[in-house]
């Protein structure tokens, strides 16, 4: 609407300003002139009074008197004089409606008795039988025995009142046109300057802060339009320091490992990462409710540590378990100065290093159970020796036999646990070459024939070789090989069957070890390739079942070092199968 713009506002008030002054004005313009023109002509009638009272006390022909009355007098008013012997004469008009006084009519009006107290007399009144209301004046003669009125009819007055009107009026009302002219004229020039910083403060809004306001003039408006642009430069620093400053701090918890969850004092969540986001879905899935995505509140579980951090102004460690895994959660307060506003949660996952943890021990517990047994068995059977409990050649034979057995097996545990340390550390180096497939695997295939016909076990070679030659290092892969066969011959029961199956295509060399035995149970398969671990939770041990269970985890730690895939699948009493995977690399 244009009146509630500042250009109406300012025009509009700017025009009743002016009105209002104009109306006054015209209010005592036209009263000033009324009395002004009333008092010209009461001032002219009485001077025609007074030359009218010379020629009285001059002249005593009354014809003369009248006559000369008659010229000196406005045509349009009359003149009555009132002789000493009350006779009246009245002289003529060219008014029609102004009437003849009479004597009876002055006494009647006390306009006499008036004159006899005052030198003069000024009034406004209507005269006699008539309806027309003229002015009067009159003036004692010389002699004070007579007196003589001048009067005329107000028309006249009101003609030249209306007149006056007109020009006032017609002054007026170009006063007011060119008011408005001039309003418009004075508030779009102030205005046009505030209208351009108006587009200037919606383009700022909407982010376009290279925009700026021409500045115009050099009053307060060019100053206010300065001091805009240096806002609009200034609160573009600021706006892109704050969005630098956002974003290096949104990659910061975004790349974090841990959860980050910042919280109001309402429990309300306001930035989370997406390790939290993790935390939170297994929050709700552990305790079987529905995430609301559009109200993130913390749980109340965990609002109870929110409001202790709050309570407390200190930081509170909790610990978590959810779905299986360990989560450290600390929260902090955050402040306003001395309030505090939030609180910001860093939730660590530390089921890897409980695991760790949980291994080392193991690996302690482990390594003292295997050497125990061997030790135990050295320092038994050399007691018995040292003792001459054996008495004859052959008994001191067979103990030493179990003592150097024992000590190859101590042997083969020690050199083991070192490969595996190695591997993993990174310090085995694979000496990788081109090897002719199928030469390689009858070797290795060969090499268990015999342990094989023992167990009356059947195993053979199945091939599918689309290229003759893999690059992979030869020594450690059979060493894989060997553990692999090794392991299925001997869970293997009579009458059973060990298969090798070999492929090789243009994307990667694969080769699969599956045998019929007892299989391993599905509780153990996702541990099967840890150190010293083994389905035989009882660790009995007999002759064709010893081992130190370090065998598939060499064994995967040489797969993952030619960068390939070692996988197992597996069923109670109907076998299992491991599975290799080499890709192919060239020169590599």
């Amino acid at each position: 609407m244009f009146w509630k713009s500042v250009v109406g506002k300012l025009a509009i008030t700017i025009l009743l300003l002016v009105s209002f002054v104009l109306f006054i004005l015209t209010i005592l313009l036209l009263q000033f002139f009324e009395n002004f023109h009333i008092e010209a002509a009461e001032s002219d009638m009485l001077q025609t009074a007074t030359k009218v009272s010379v020629l009285l006390e001059q002249h005593d022909s009354r014809e003369l008197i009248a006559e000369t009355t008659e010229r000196v007098k406005d045509p349009a008013s009359r003149v009555a004089i009132l002789y000493q012997d009350n006779d009246v004469w009245v002289s003529d008009s060219v008014d029609e409606n102004l009437s003849r006084l009479e004597e009876n009519w002055l006494e009647r009006e006390h306009l006499m008795s008036e004159l006899a107290n005052n030198s003069e007399i000024r009034k406004q009144m209507f005269l006699p039988d008539s309806e027309t209301e003229a002015m009067i004046v009159g003036i004692p003669t010389a002699d004070n025995q007579g007196a003589i009125f001048v009067y005329q009819s107000l028309d006249v007055i009101d003609q030249t009142k209306a007149e006056t009107t007109k020009i006032i009026f017609l002054a007026a009302g170009i006063a007011i046109i060119l008011t408005v002219i001039f309003a418009f004229f004075l508030s779009t020039r102030i205005t046009s300057p505030l209208i351009k910083m108006r587009e200037a403060a919606f383009d700022l809004t909407r982010g376009e802060f290279d925009t700026k306001v021409p500045i115009l003039t050099h009053d307060e408006i060019g100053e206010l339009a300065l001091a805009f642009n240096r806002m609009g430069r200034q609160l573009k620093f600021h706006i892109n320091a704050l969005r630098q400053e956002k974003e290096q701090l949104s990659s910061i918890v975004s790349s974090m490992a841990d959860g980050v969850i910042t919280l109001n004092r309402s429990g309300d969540m306001i930035v989370t990462n997406k390790p939290a986001e993790r935390f939170i879905e297994s929050w709700y899935y552990e305790n079987n409710l529905m995430e609301n995505s559009e109200v993130r509140k913390l749980p109340d579980e965990l609002n109870q540590i929110l409001l202790e951090v709050i309570e407390g102004e200190t930081e509170v460690l909790h610990e978590i378990s959810l779905q299986g895994r360990n989560w450290v959660m600390l929260m902090t307060p955050l402040y306003d100065q001395s309030f505090v506003r939030g609180a910001v949660a860093v939730i660590r996952d530390m089921t890897e290093e409980r695991r760790l943890d949980k291994l080392r021990k193991d690996f302690i517990a482990n390594v003292s159970h295997e050497l125990r047994t061997p030790i135990s068995m050295l320092q038994g059977y050399s007691e018995a020796i040292v003792d001459d409990i054996a008495e004859t050649k052959e008994q001191k034979n067979e103990l030493g036999q179990i003592i150097y057995e024992e000590s190859l097996r101590m042997g083969r545990l020690v050199n083991e646990l070192l490969d595996l340390a190695r591997m993993e550390a990174g310090h085995q180096q694979l000496q990788v070459e081109e090897i002719e497939v199928e030469p390689y695997l009858n070797r290795i295939v060969k090499k268990f024939s015999g342990l094989a016909s023992e167990g009356n076990i059947n195993i053979e070679l199945k091939k599918d070789l689309e290229k003759p030659t893999a690059r992979f290092d030869p020594d450690r892969m059979e060493q894989v090989l060997i553990n692999l066969i090794d392991n299925a011959i001997r869970h293997t029961c009579e009458e059973g069957h060990v298969t090798v199956y070999a492929s090789n295509d243009t994307s990667e060399f694969s080769i699969v070890v599956k045998d019929s035995g007892s299989g391993i149970p599905e509780e153990d398969l996702p541990f099967i390739f840890e150190r010293f671990y083994k389905a035989d939770k009882s660790r009995a041990r007999n002759d064709k079942k010893k081992g130190t269970g370090l065998g598939l985890a060499i064994a995967k730690n040489i797969v993952d070092s030619h960068q390939g895939i070692i996988t197992v699948k597996s069923k109670i009493n109907e076998g299992t199968a491991f599975t290799i995977r080499l890709p192919h690399k060239e020169n590599s």
